[in-house]
């Protein structure tokens, strides 16, 4: 099953459900991770896909999860093409289970979570709010109610196989509209009491069209085209080298001193080398400007 992103409306409501399974295996591999980070990783990168549905084609989305927990810290960006990245400061967690689950609300501790909106050539804005249990959905709800006074249910999940791979990941976002019946919102609440855990269904071969139905049961349902989702970085080697060229002459020099320079990016850990004769080039671009 592919990854994927479905947008469905009811009578006063709307919701989005995502597939997320590929790219959260994409981001455990590229990092390293052990499963409870790989999980609060990839329901990090779910979290933001879904909250990014909405914008605009110039807009991205970031969510960062900042708790005293061992993990540290959690960030993804997420683009409304679909695409994502993230990491997590310490992937290399390893707590024992809490009763039969990962422990991802002890990985991640108490803190806040912060989410900032880039909109075009306006300022960004970011909200914040505490953490509730550091299990990612229940923050991300809490962040929607305090900070944009937007009523939602937030389910995440992400299922890792014994061989510590990601088997299952996925996540649905919904969404009451001003004005919404009474009895609506009384019918979505009894399903998602009834429903299994979102991990569960994705890995049981729900697609997200399925899991969108399975949550509006019993209501007229319209259903848009989907997005495909992936997990896709935004470095490249040309954007290393501007950040080597705003180090400085000095800074240069040394590292032809040193003979190569190795930078690493942080969201997926793209490893870009340079020997000391394009680092001369580089420093002697700078000397000729």
């Amino acid at each position: 099953m592919h990854d994927q992103l479905i947008r469905a409306t009811a009578p006063g409501i709307r919701g989005f459900a995502a597939i997320t399974t590929n790219l959260t295996e994409e981001a455990r591999r590229r990092h390293d991770c052990f499963p409870v980070a790989a999980a609060a990783l990839g329901r990090t990168m779910t979290g933001a896909v879904l909250m990014a549905a909405n914008l605009k084609t110039a807009e991205s989305l970031t969510v960062r999860i900042s708790g005293d927990g061992p993990l540290k810290e959690i960030v993804a960006d997420a683009y409304p093409d679909g695409s994502v990245r993230g990491y997590v400061r310490n992937p290399s967690v390893d707590l024992p289970l809490n009763n039969g689950k990962l422990a991802v609300g002890q990985a991640v501790g108490k803190g806040h979570i912060y989410v900032t909106r880039f909109v075009g050539l306006k300022q960004p804005f970011t909200g914040s709010a505490e953490l509730v249990s550091g299990e990612i959905a229940e923050d991300i709800t809490q962040y929607l109610t305090v900070s944009e006074q937007t009523p939602s249910s937030v389910a995440l999940g992400v299922l890792i196989a014994p061989d510590t791979t990601v088997a299952a990941a996925g996540g649905f976002f919904i969404q009451a509209l001003p004005g919404a019946e009474e009895e609506v919102l009384i019918k979505v609440e009894d399903n998602l009491r009834h429903i299994p855990p979102v991990s569960q269904m994705v890995y049981n071969g729900q697609d997200a069209k399925s899991i969108l139905e399975t949550v509006f049961a019993g209501l007229p349902t319209t259903i848009y085209p989907g997005t495909d989702l992936s997990f896709h970085c935004q470095c490249s080697r040309e954007r290393v080298e501007n950040m080597l060229v705003s180090l400085g002459t000095e800074e240069l020099k040394q590292m032809i001193a040193d003979g190569e320079a190795e930078v690493c990016c942080h969201f997926c850990s793209e490893k870009y080398r340079f020997d000391d004769q394009e680092l001369t080039e580089i420093l002697r671009g700078i000397e000729t400007k």
